[in-house]
Parts: structure tokens; C-alpha cells; sequence
């Protein structure tokens, strides 16, 4: 039986079997973490930064499926939780923050370091309570680690430091707090409304999002059935696209030609488990048909035509008997055909064309052929980001994690953290911009402090790449983007990782195999093109419009060289590709 409120919270994670706790202790945090000293069932996982802490346990959420837990004593230390929090809900996995507070007897006071987390938090969570009072628990906390696994979210759970001393009330347990299992399937009615629609269709095309999870032959049966090219979604890679002869690549805006196509060209769109936000790459006249597991996100993105809710492996199951036999496969033939046309351009842009600064589709494309066929990969919100999705490809081991719903900076290396902290022995690697690692640049001292192996790739610009895109597409001349970078490989040796900086091109694959190889955490600094283009796989008269006034208004200001560089960097295109 538990002593001590702190106490109870350790047992009940222990039991539902929580491994680890990632975070930064505190005063107000003290009960909690000399419980878990002293019960020894739970692993402290010291970073630097709470935000880390946070990406960390939504990292470790999205690679094991099950709850992660972060803790952070008050005020200014679990605030700094919200923008992993904020990512952790968005990918919809599961994550208890515990949020320590200041004394309850001086809330409301403004007494020193005093917020208000349950309130702070709120936007960012499925459930978030205060405990102002022992007899709360452990009530409180099993609600809590029971709404982020079944809604697949964030629970926070605010505790005053106090509160933590207090005695535990006496209470027998409850039954361990894990997932349940369980199928939701459409109605009869409307499965056979679906499968009219379909069945009346020449041209299907699937769109596969994050919740084609765990359905794969499914949805290939899907295809199959109906001869349809399925397109993914950034957050539906990982689950879809291996093994997969229907696959016809991606789109939304880091996305390629092939994707855009196939859903342009269609009479019926089925979107599955996806949630993709860009209205301007859904088709204008084809019917559209939405399944997704909450209701609540039918119709959000683009008008629907029917809306089924059921989760995709049952949905699929029980509509394939539904559908009619004999179709042409003239569509998916078409489809697949341009995609083979589109990777192979963009296979002949990653090559080594023997120049510096490197390309950096060349540094992804070995990452893709040197990994490991389950190593875990994470990404940097920006160009990393376009790098991942066209060259890394996946197999059915693979993973691949980044802020791809909430779009964060600074994600790839503490979500690196939480991936490697769960499998010390499994390959993680994440695609770091140099602007996103820098930001978080401190909890390289995690990496160690934690003996965990991970291997980061800086892309090193010495600029915020994607925005300067951004930027150039709107007509603007780049401001404001420039980076005054360190040695990255360096700094990594001066906290007693692995550094190698590599800016020769022909260096790069044995530096990356050396890597690769090594036991322990390494970083590699590559010096990648700034002026690297990424075009999206539809380019509208505004953006065109855009990025001509934009070279005008850069030879304007004295700045021609940009463009003479932008050219030097591009030109090869016209040669390799």
C-alpha cells in the first residue's frame, strides 16, 4: 500500500506499465522523484530542457503505442512543456504530463513561480485536473492515464508540491490502466451507400493518412479490389507506402507531382485515417468519400460527399465484400506509370555531382540506403522535412517521426531521445535542421548524460531554408534567415559525443557508414546548398508570380549574386536529372 500521494503515483504508473519518466527535477517536483528513487521501478530520464522532456515522451508514445510520462516542477518549469505537449496531442498519442504547482495554500496569491497549469494546458489535452486535495487520488490520476489512452492524447495532472507529502488514501487498486481493444464499424446502410458510389466509379484513388495504422492488407485489398493508386499523406508513409505496387508517392506541400495527379484525375477519392490540411490538393469535381475513427473530422478539410466513421482496418474488411468485381485498371496503370516517371527525376536530382557545398537530397538518399531496415528516423520541421519524405524509403520496421500535425522547429533530436530511450540497441536517427537543433542545442548533454546511441545529421545551410522558400514564393527578398553557425561536429566533441563535419561531397558516404557504425551518439555536420530548390508538386500562378518578383526585387537591392548562386546550385538539375 502506497505511504504517500508521490508514492501512489509511482505504484500506478509501475502497474500499468510504464517504464520511464522523462523531465528536469525541481523543488516542488521532490516527493515525486525521491519516490521513484526509492521504489527503483521507473527510469529517471534527466534532459536539460522540459520541452525536450515533452518531445521526448511523445516520441517514446508514437514508437511503443502505449503511455509515456513527463514531470516538471512549477511555473517556468513545466511551461516550457507546451510546445512538445502541444505536438504530442496533435500526433494523437498518448502522454501524462505531471505539472507540479506551488504550495496549495498559496495559490492565487502570486506567490513566486506561480501559473495556473490546469488552465495553461487545457488546449493541449484531452483531461487536465488539479489535485487540491489527497482524497482526489488516485481517482484524479486513472482518469487521466485512461483518457490519453483511449482518446489518444495528452493528460496533464496538476499537483501541488505539498500534496505530494500528504498521505496516500486507503483504496484498493484498480485494474491496470492499458488500451482496450476494440473495432468500430460503419452501418450496414452506409457501408452499402459507400460501396454503390464506388462500384459505380471508373477512376478510384485512395488517399492513406496516420490512421491506416495497423491496416495495411486492408487497404492494399482495397486497391486491389477497386484498381486504385492509393496516394499517402506525410503521416501515412510510414504505414503504407512499403511493399505496397499501388503507392504512387505523396502530396500536400512536400509532396511530389505523382500524388497530386493521381487524386486530380480521379472520379472518387477514399480517404482513409487521414487529416491532411492543405484544402488547395484535394480535387474540385471528384465525389469524395472520408472514413475516420471521430466523427468530428468528416468534411473538415474538404466537402464530402459521404462520411463513414469506423476505424480503416474494419471499415476495409467489411466494405471489400461490397464492391463489384471486373474493373479496368487503365487509372492505376496511368497512375503508377508517372510515378515511376517522377521518382526516377527525382532519384537523378539526389546524385553526387563532385561539387560543394553538398546537395542535401544526395545526404538523404545514402541516410535511406546505409540505415538499418528497422532503424527509427526523426525529422526537423523545415527542409529536412521535404528530404525525409521523398528519399527516405520505408519498410515495414521503419519508422519515421516528426512534428508533421503541429509543425515545430527544434523537434527531430529531443523525439530522437525518446525513440532511442525505449531500444538502446535499435538505430535512431534524426534529420536535424541547423536552426531546429541549435534552438535546443543543449540537451546534446541529454544524449550522453542518458547513454543513449542516437546519430544526428545536421542539414547545415547556415539558414532557415524553408522559410526563405516561403519568402521567395510570396515576392519577398530573404531577411532575416541568415545563421552564424558553430562547428557543430565540435561542439557535439566538446560534450563527449562523436564529431565529423563533412563538406566535401565525396566524403560524405564514408563519413555517414563510419557513423552508422559507431556504438555510441555521433553527429555529422554536413554542409549542405542553401539555395537548394524544393518545388511543390503544384505550383499556382500567385506562387510563380511570387518567386519572379522576387528575383526581380533581389537584383533590385544589390543582392544578384543570390540568384547566380540559386542557379549554380540548380542548373545541375538540367544535367543529372
Amino acid at each position: 500500500m502506497a505511504d504517500s500521494i508521490a508514492d501512489l503515483f509511482v505504484d500506478t504508473l509501475t502497474r500499468a506499465g510504464v517504464k520511464r519518466v522523462w523531465g528536469l527535477p525541481g523543488d516542488s517536483l521532490n516527493a515525486f522523484t525521491d519516490s521513484m528513487r526509492t521504489h527503483g521501478s521507473l527510469e529517471w530520464m534527466h534532459t536539460r530542457h522540459e520541452e525536450a522532456a515533452a518531445f521526448a515522451a511523445g516520441a517514446e508514445a508514437e514508437v511503443t503505442g502505449e503511455l509515456a510520462v513527463v514531470a516538471g516542477s512549477c511555473g517556468p518549469g513545466n511551461l516550457h512543456f507546451i510546445n512538445g505537449l502541444f505536438d504530442a496531442q496533435r500526433s494523437r498519442v498518448p502522454v501524462l504530463a505531471i505539472a507540479s504547482h506551488i504550495p496549495s495554500s498559496e495559490i492565487g496569491s502570486n506567490y513566486f513561480q506561480e501559473t495556473h497549469p490546469q488552465e495553461l494546458f487545457r488546449e493541449c489535452s484531452v483531461y487536465c485536473e488539479l489535485v487540491s486535495d489527497p482524497s482526489q487520488m488516485p481517482w484524479v490520476l486513472e482518469t487521466a492515464m485512461r483518457a490519453a489512452v483511449e482518446r489518444r492524447g495528452v493528460a496533464v495532472v496538476v499537483v501541488p508540491g505539498d500534496v505530494f507529502f500528504a498521505d496516500a488514501p486507503k483504496r484498493r487498486p484498480s485494474a491496470a490502466i492499458q488500451a482496450s481493444s476494440s473495432h468500430t464499424v460503419p452501418a450496414d446502410a452506409v457501408l452499402a451507400k459507400a460501396a454503390g458510389l464506388l462500384n459505380d466509379a471508373e477512376k478510384v484513388t485512395i488517399l492513406a493518412g496516420a490512421g491506416v495504422a495497423g491496416a495495411h492488407a486492408e487497404v492494399l485489398a482495397l486497391a486491389e479490389k477497386l484498381q486504385a493508386p492509393i496516394v499517402h499523406a506525410f503521416r501515412g508513409k510510414e504505414h503504407i507506402e512499403y511493399d505496397n505496387p499501388y503507392d504512387v508517392g505523396m502530396t500536400g506541400l512536400l509532396g511530389f507531382a505523382s500524388g497530386y495527379r493521381a487524386m486530380e484525375h480521379c472520379d472518387v477519392l477514399l480517404m482513409l485515417g487521414t487529416d491532411l490540411p492543405y484544402r488547395q490538393f484535394y480535387p474540385e469535381k471528384a465525389t469524395i468519400i472520408q472514413v475516420d475513427i471521430r466523427g468530428e473530422q468528416l468534411g473538415r478539410r474538404t466537402p464530402i460527399d459521404l462520411g463513414m466513421v469506423g476505424d480503416v482496418k474494419a471499415t476495409a474488411s467489411a466494405l471489400l465484400p461490397l464492391l463489384s468485381g471486373e474493373r479496368s485498371d487503365a487509372h492505376l496503370s496511368d497512375s503508377v506509370k508517372h510515378y515511376k516517371k517522377t521518382r526516377r527525376e527525382l532519384d537523378g536530382l539526389a546524385n553526387n555531382d563532385g561539387k560543394a557545398p553538398i546537395h542535401p537530397q544526395y545526404v538523404a538518399r545514402l541516410l535511406d540506403e546505409l540505415a538499418d531496415k528497422d532503424a527509427v528516423f526523426t525529422a526537423d520541421v523545415g527542409t529536412p522535412v521535404i528530404w525525409a519524405a521523398r528519399y527516405l524509403q520505408m519498410t515495414k520496421e521503419r519508422r519515421l517521426i516528426g512534428s508533421f500535425s503541429h509543425g515545430s522547429m527544434a523537434n527531430a533530436m529531443p523525439q530522437a531521445l525518446g525513440a532511442q530511450g525505449v531500444d538502446r540497441s535499435r538505430q535512431v536517427i534524426a534529420l536535424a535542421g541547423d536552426g531546429g537543433l541549435s534552438m535546443l542545442m543543449g540537451d546534446l548533454l541529454s544524449i550522453r548524460q542518458n547513454n543513449l546511441p542516437i546519430k544526428i545529421v545536421v542539414f547545415n545551410n547556415s539558414a532557415l531554408g524553408f522559410v526563405e522558400v516561403e519568402m521567395k514564393a510570396a515576392g519577398l527578398v530573404t531577411y532575416a534567415t541568415d545563421l552564424d553557425n558553430p562547428n557543430f561536429a565540435a561542439v557535439a566533441e566538446s560534450v563527449g559525443m562523436t564529431g565529423i563535419r563533412v563538406e566535401d561531397p565525396n566524403d560524405l558516404e564514408g563519413a555517414l557508414t563510419r557513423a552508422l557504425a559507431d556504438p555510441g551518439p555521433v553527429l555529422v555536420d554536413v554542409v549542405v546548398a542553401r539555395e537548394e530548390m524544393s518545388i511543390p508538386p503544384s505550383i499556382t500562378a500567385a506562387q510563380a508570380k511570387g518567386f519572379a518578383l522576387y528575383a526581380l526585387r533581389t537584383v533590385m537591392s544589390g543582392r544578384g549574386d543570390e540568384l547566380l548562386d540559386l542557379a549554380d546550385t540548380n542548373v545541375w538539375r538540367r544535367v543529372f536529372g
